[in-house]
């Protein structure tokens, strides 16, 4: 499942919080929303810092993780609902587009270094031709 806005993965976030809070008796930890929510590790700890630093949710750090707690989720709905809110998504773009770069530029290389090989072995193989000739 793919989330496509902050606004989404933010409520997710919280109704997770609030269901483990209840099911566990105590404040989950990010490993255990993201598990709940079958977010990767990375993508859970971005939410719940974007999170954090919009006062919605309060992340306390200990010993065994940093636990969640539910500070003022009506800021929620402060977030904008359209996709373009998501710095994630933009980063990935920026990275794959730079990834694709690199690819392109790889590829050129490698393709100019076949010609070039193409070259010094046709030009091999003229001069053999030309040393038997002469003899």
């Amino acid at each position: 499942m793919e989330i496509k806005d902050f606004y989404s993965a933010a409520h997710l976030v919280v109704a997770a919080v609030r269901v483990l809070e209840h099911q566990n008796r105590a404040n989950p930890t990010v490993e255990e929303v993201c598990s709940a929510l079958s977010f990767s590790l990375e993508h859970g700890n971005f939410i719940c810092r974007k999170l954090h630093e919009t006062g919605i949710i309060d992340m306390v750090k200990s010993g065994y993780g940093a636990r969640l707690f539910i500070k003022d989720y009506i800021k929620i709905e402060e977030i904008q609902r359209d996709g373009k809110d998501n710095p994630l998504h933009e980063e990935i773009e920026r990275f794959q587009n730079s990834r694709k770069e690199i690819n392109q530029k790889i590829e050129s290389f490698r393709t100019e270094k076949a010609e070039k090989q193409k070259k010094l072995f046709a030009d091999l193989e003229n001069r053999l031709k030309k040393e038997l000739d002469k003899k």
